[in-house]
């Protein structure tokens, strides 16, 4: 049975393996927690079967009071297929239960998941600077 936090208690490194898959740079574990501990909220799936490591995360920043932003959704992929997304994002949308905008940018194919937890297509632009990505895990 899956387990949820939104803390690092028992988090090391080494339990979060496996994440980042196509990413041309991909961050390190110890990036990795970086990030997880830099984020506004967070909340974690993890197997206590598998000696409690991470199988997906979601994270969120924003400013606290009127703005969220999702940048990062992920379920390792011998865990997809079990809902373990969808819970993520609804244990999520939840912490953000009182923010009037939670926006995130997804990849045409991942549309209608989002749809279906609640989310409405918009418009957004972007920007990626991989060499920042490239320094930070170096």
């Amino acid at each position: 049975m899956i387990a949820y936090q939104d803390h690092l208690d028992g988090v090391t490194p080494e339990r979060l393996t496996g994440f980042w898959a196509g990413w041309p740079s991909p961050p390190t574990p110890e990036l990795h927690m970086r990030v997880l501990a830099g984020s506004e909220v967070f909340v974690l799936a993890t197997d206590p079967e598998a000696d409690g490591r991470v199988v997906g995360f979601i994270t969120a920043v924003g400013d606290g009071v009127l703005a969220s932003y999702i940048p990062l959704l992920e379920v390792l992929p011998d865990y997809r297929g079990q809902g373990i997304g969808t819970e993520l994002m609804r244990r999520m949308l939840e912490r953000l239960r009182d923010r009037y905008m939670i926006d995130l940018v997804c990849d045409e194919d991942l549309v209608p998941f989002y749809e279906r937890v609640g989310m409405t297509r918009h418009g957004a632009m972007v920007k990626r600077q991989p060499g920042v990505l490239k320094a930070a895990t170096g």
